[in-house]
């Protein structure tokens, strides 16, 4: 019998925990991981603001560097949700941070040629007050898939409210239908395809 599966999310807010205030990325974040646990898929949200991440495209930059423990999470989970707020209708340069480390795992192949990524699930989740949802998913999906994420259909959830409005994800009363519909998508097809590549995982690509 397999393993269970596990899923981490990884957070792009802008905003550490410490400064106490809550992130409507996180909102979008619980919605999957509920969505995940009603699978039997326990994980867990690492806040990337929370810790030292230095640039770079190593596994480890040295001390102080807190990216060889995330990564060691993403080495444990079958899914991995890269979440981020819109800015400037752009990704956050928070989860950028991120993709740029995971840079390091194209030079990390196995001797059948293949990055530590490869079986690994992406989906992505965003959130913000402006267009360009579906412009940032485009982004994180191309880098996750360069470092060797497979990625499942429809495998983002979204939500942008009415441009230069003050409220946020987070203030909403009641998600929408619509956004808890494209939440249960990305868990559906994600956990399926994580179910597959752990029962069969990739061949040699050399």
């Amino acid at each position: 019998m397999a393993p269970p599966l596990k899923v981490l999310a990884l957070n792009g807010t802008l905003k550490p925990s410490e400064s106490g205030k809550t992130s409507s990325t996180d909102r979008m974040i619980d919605l999957l991981m509920e969505g995940f646990a009603r699978h039997g898929i326990s994980g867990e949200t690492v806040r990337l603001a929370d810790h030292q991440i230095p640039p770079g495209v190593t596994s480890d930059e040295g001390p102080g560097d807190a990216w060889p423990e995330i990564r060691e999470k993403i080495m444990e989970a079958d899914i991995l949700i890269a979440g981020t707020p819109v800015w400037m209708g752009q990704p956050s340069s928070v989860i950028k941070r991120a993709l740029e480390r995971m840079d390091a795992f194209i030079s990390e192949k196995d001797s059948a040629g293949r990055m530590p990524s490869y079986g690994k699930v992406a989906a992505v989740a965003v959130v913000g007050n402006e267009d360009g949802a579906h412009h940032v998913s485009a982004e994180l999906f191309q880098a996750l898939n360069d470092v060797g994420f497979s990625i499942a259909p429809n495998a983002v959830s979204y939500w942008v409210g009415e441009a230069m409005s003050s409220t946020d994800f987070r203030d909403l009363d009641e998600i929408p239908e619509t956004v808890a519909s494209a939440a249960k998508m990305v868990v559906e097809t994600s956990a399926h395809l994580a179910r597959l590549l752990t029962d069969t995982p990739y061949p040699s690509v050399k």
